[in-house]
């Protein structure tokens, strides 16, 4: 196995730069993995293309306001991207620029607010200690931060509610669980009016996100760490969806990590590090419905775990041909 095994070219005009609206507009490449054959539908159709008993999974983490600037104590500007927080007024993030923010060094958010490196971390992240002299340290930088939409989102300013879905309520994410920003209310409805059951669990997303595999051998990443939730009614529904037949169909790789985590731990709450390869045995994961990944990603080797490398990658030709959005404001799959 081989990072370039895991390559494509995209031309750049192909990459979302805005959500479409309605949400459920988006575009959804049907793959059958088990023969390869592909259909060009709508996620608005998936009342059409699920089955009734099936059980629709997502993920509910909600984005964080995870990115804020600051003036660095000797001149010039930071940036602070929050992964996770450590602690009451401590936190671990992704700063930039790394050279200039070693240990001890400050960076004041505003008049009131600043935070302080207090252990340095390789990859360019930082451990923060947070200072304000009012009010509550997180809320207070929680409040100084905006929406940490991927750096190959340009000028977009719409809405930060479109980079949430619909359904997210538990806060702690450094990006959003692209695949459900697809759904609605309206949607949901109507998949349970066909007898499709909906759950959710929680993975808060963290740093693999933005960060790329570079080994040459994907065999020898390490993932990082992500909180994830299964609650007591998913793993009930999961287990009455299994007993009468029907499919567990996750929303996005958040997803398929974290009932995979459990089903394979039997760890309903905690961390996980769970790299998905091809080769993985899938337990849970009956079908999958996600966004187009970037090259040589892990989101990428889990969707060609879960496919077939051969079959994913000949999908996103195709989808490259018929003119889909890719990436977090773009169009989608289901693989069944």
């Amino acid at each position: 196995m081989q990072l370039s095994d895991f390559d494509y070219v995209l031309p750049p005009e192909r990459i979302a730069q805005a959500p479409i609206e309605p949400r459920d507009a988006a575009r959804l490449l049907v793959l059958d993995r088990a023969t390869g054959d592909i259909a060009h539908r709508h996620v608005r159709d998936l009342p059409d293309l699920l089955r009734a008993g099936d059980l629709l999974v997502a993920n509910r983490s909600r984005v964080l306001p995870a990115r804020v600037f600051g003036d660095l104590r000797g001149g010039g500007r930071a940036e602070v991207l929050l992964l996770r927080r450590l602690g009451r007024a401590r936190w671990e993030a992704l700063c930039r620029p790394a050279r200039r923010l070693r240990l001890g060094d400050e960076v004041r958010i505003n008049d009131a607010l600043t935070v302080t490196v207090d252990a340095v971390r390789p990859e360019g992240l930082r451990e923060l200690v947070v200072r304000a002299e009012a009010g509550d340290p997180d809320a207070e930088l929680l409040a100084a931060g905006s929406t940490p939409l991927p750096p190959y989102i340009r000028g977009w300013s719409g809405d930060p509610e479109r980079y949430q879905t619909v359904f997210a309520d538990t806060e702690g994410s450094a990006a959003a669980p692209t695949a459900g920003l697809h759904l609605t209310h309206d949607l949901l409805a109507r998949l349970e009016a066909r007898g499709i059951s909906f759950a959710t669990v929680v993975l808060h997303v963290g740093l693999d996100t933005f960060r790329p595999v570079t080994e040459a051998d994907p065999r020898a990443h390490v993932i990082h760490r992500e909180w994830c939730v299964v609650p007591p009614e998913t793993c009930d529904r999961v287990a009455r969806t299994r007993s009468r037949g029907g499919r567990i169909v996750a929303v996005g790789t958040t997803v398929v990590r974290t009932l995979e985590t459990w089903a394979t731990t039997g760890q309903t709450e905690g961390w996980t590090d769970l790299f998905i390869l091809p080769g993985h045995r899938f337990v849970t994961t009956d079908a999958l419905i996600t966004n187009f990944h970037l090259p040589q990603s892990s989101l990428l080797m889990l969707v060609s775990a879960f496919a077939g490398r051969d079959r994913v990658l000949n999908a996103y030709a195709n989808a490259i041909r018929h003119e889909y959005r890719f990436y977090s404001f773009g169009d989608a799959m289901l693989i069944t």
